[in-house]
């Protein structure tokens, strides 16, 4: 897909997904600001050196990209990035939030430090960082923001013990999406969210994969930062090549909320008898 005269960001980009988001982009022709503080593989500390070096090898393939290494926790760091692209390009077109932090910890041990920690990469960046790229992408031609939510966090199914923190903030980003689709429609803002499944850093994992690769997740976030997605408010779930459009919306024929309000309820003993139905009524299809 081409690319040619857009501008990106893309935080987390020195590796893993965000590496290989920022190279396919970059490929297609754009001009690329990858963000990354650098942490270690337990999620602290930070090292500016791996960023430029990150941004050093795709310059080698003859990219252009360039690095920043600030810290994205404060509304400061997320202006200072964008005003960093919008310095060295002049303009800003795909804004992708890749950034993120798993830590564990239960709710019976949940502390302020380690849910402030949560929430500034996973609910404080994405909004700074979409209020700072907003009057710039109000000027694009096609304007795009990728967020990223887990499918952790959607189903219950794939929930991990420990994860509350980490669930909340990705769910958050679900509730970003939809608003800002909302709000940046009729400007031709797309905003949609990536749910990818792949053996990176996070999952503890240093090799080269076997499966769930990170360059398998990359094709649909590309085709979500391009101009041939013109929807919005979607959520793409990859995994190993494939991928499946998800968003939340009432069944076909509810018509809320007057369908919902003939199975009525005048106590707690009436719901649980109606209960199957009033289930089928609202579903994340």
């Amino acid at each position: 897909m081409d690319f040619t005269g857009k501008t990106a960001i893309v935080t987390g980009g020195a590796r893993g997904l965000g590496l290989s988001y920022a190279r396919a982009l970059a490929q297609g022709g754009a001009r690329v600001v990858i963000s990354d503080i650098g942490a270690d593989n337990a999620g602290s500390g930070s090292d500016a050196s791996v960023v430029l070096s990150a941004a050093e090898a795709l310059q080698a393939e003859g990219l252009t990209v360039i690095g920043h290494g600030g810290d994205l926790s404060t509304n400061e760091g997320c202006q200072q990035l964008v005003a960093y692209a919008i310095e060295a390009f002049g303009q800003l077109d795909i804004l992708i939030h890749n950034a993120g932090w798993v830590g564990y910890q239960n709710i019976a041990d949940l502390d302020v430090a380690f849910l402030q920690r949560a929430m500034d990469i996973n609910l404080y960046a994405p909004l700074w960082l979409c209020k700072h790229a907003w009057p710039h992408l109000l000027r694009s031609s096609a304007p795009r923001i990728i967020l990223t939510t887990s499918d952790r966090a959607m189903y219950a199914q794939y929930e991990q013990t420990g994860l509350v923190a980490y669930s909340a903030g990705k769910m958050a980003q679900l509730g970003i999406m939809n608003a800002l689709s909302h709000e940046g429609f009729d400007a031709g803002i797309r905003v949609n969210a990536i749910s990818p499944v792949a053996k990176t850093r996070m999952w503890g994992v240093t090799e080269e994969p076997d499966e769930l690769k990170p360059e398998w997740v990359t094709p649909g976030v590309v085709f979500l930062a391009s101009t041939q997605c013109d929807d919005t408010g979607y959520i793409l779930r990859a995994s190993n090549g494939q991928f499946t459009a998800t968003r939340f919306t009432e069944n076909p024929g509810v018509e809320y909320p007057r369908d919902l309000a003939r199975i009525k309820a005048r106590s707690a003993e009436e719901v649980a008898a109606a209960w199957d139905r009033i289930k089928q009524t609202q579903t994340l299809s």
